[in-house]
């Protein structure tokens, strides 16, 4: 069996209770990955260009919220589709808008998924299958 590449998870989640959930779930359904959170778009980009208080190295996964102050999730996929470095980033989106609009706003910038947060009471060991298939057998840029 071949051993399993380290991943770097960016959580993008201005809302400190919903950050420390997803982050305890994660760990609580045993992801080994370190998780950086980021509070908006905006300090998420900088994490990624490497301009951040700390750094994200590849290979990563990005979990964005889509409601959050000064650049939102989707201003977020938008300046980051049109980076040449980071347009090839693989995004999950995790929110409570459950809004067609915004899903397919999401899905045309290219997320691998978009999760609702209130599925994830239940699901977060089926988030943890997910992220560690990336890990394991997806060929990550």
């Amino acid at each position: 069996m071949q051993a399993q590449k380290q991943l770097c998870i960016l959580l993008a989640e201005d809302n400190e209770v919903d950050a420390r959930a997803v982050s305890r779930a994660l760990r609580d359904v045993r992801i080994v990955h370190p998780i950086v959170r980021a509070k908006d778009g905006v300090e998420a980009l900088a994490l990624l260009r490497g301009n951040g208080a700390v750094e994200v190295p590849r290979p990563y996964v990005v979990l964005l919220d889509l409601s959050m102050p000064r650049m939102d999730g989707l201003q977020f996929l938008e300046e980051l589709r049109a980076d040449p470095v980071l347009q090839t980033s693989v995004v999950f989106v995790l929110t409570t808008s459950n809004a067609d609009e915004d899903r397919t706003r999401a899905y045309r910038a290219n997320v691998a998924g978009y999760v609702l947060k209130t599925r994830l009471s239940e699901g977060f060991g089926e988030l943890r299958e997910l992220i560690e298939s990336y890990a394991s057998i997806v060929e990550l840029p």
